[in-house]
C-alpha cells in the first residue's frame, strides 16, 4: 500500500469548526473502511489559539453525538508545507479559502475550489449547502464560527459538518479508488 491520502480541515483558530470536522471525518472514514488509507488532521490560519485543546463546548457537542474525542489536539498554525503536504485541503469559510490559496501561491479561484481542486470549501460536499453565488463568491458556503455563541450554535456547525463529511467520504473514496469491498474490511 502506498502512502495515505491526507486530508485537512482550516479553519480560523483550529479550536472549534476544524477539530469538529477533523474528528467527524475521522469517524466516517473509520466507518467506511478507509482509516488505514486516510489520514485527517486539521490546522488554523491564525495562531491566536496556538497550543490550544478544541474548545470544551465542541468536546461536549460531539461526545453528545457518540464522537470520541481524545485530549491529544492541540491548536495549531497552518503553514504552506501543510497545504502542499495535503491532498485534500477543506477550508470552513470563503475567508480562509483564500488564506489557503494565498499560501499554496494560488490565486485561483472556481466556484468552491482551487489548486487544480485540492483547496476545496468543506461545504462544497453538501449535496444540501446553497449554491456558489454570482461570479465565484462562496461566502454562501461559509460555516459560522460558533466560539461567539453557544451550545445551540456548536450544534449547527457540527450539523453542518456532519452533512457535508459523507461527500467527503466519496470524494476521496474516488480519489484514491476505493470501492465497495474497502467497505468491509471495517
Amino acid at each position: 500500500m502506498g502512502e495515505p491520502y491526507r486530508v485537512m480541515t482550516v479553519c480560523t483558530g483550529n479550536i472549534c469548526r476544524s477539530p469538529m470536522a477533523e474528528v467527524v471525518l475521522r469517524d466516517r472514514f473509520g466507518s467506511a473502511g478507509l482509516a488505514d488509507r486516510v489520514v485527517v488532521d486539521s490546522t488554523g490560519v491564525s495562531d491566536e489559539e496556538e497550543g490550544n485543546p478544541i474548545d470544551r463546548r465542541g468536546r461536549t457537542v460531539l461526545a453528545a453525538h457518540g464522537y470520541v474525542v481524545d485530549g491529544a489536539h492541540r491548536a495549531r498554525q497552518v503553514r504552506s508545507a501543510d497545504v502542499a503536504g495535503r491532498d485534500l485541503v477543506l477550508a470552513m469559510t470563503s475567508q480562509h479559502a483564500r488564506a489557503l490559496r494565498r499560501l499554496a501561491g494560488s490565486d485561483e479561484s472556481g466556484p468552491g475550489t482551487s489548486d487544480a481542486g485540492r483547496i476545496r470549501m468543506y461545504r462544497s460536499f453538501d449535496p444540501s449547502a446553497p449554491g456558489v453565488g454570482a461570479e465565484g463568491d462562496e461566502r454562501a458556503l461559509d460555516i459560522a464560527d460558533p466560539w461567539y455563541g453557544g451550545a445551540a450554535d456548536f450544534e449547527e456547525c457540527l450539523a453542518e459538518v456532519e452533512a457535508a463529511a459523507d461527500g467527503v467520504v466519496a470524494f476521496v473514496r474516488e480519489a484514491i479508488g476505493a470501492g465497495a469491498s474497502d467497505r468491509s474490511r471495517s
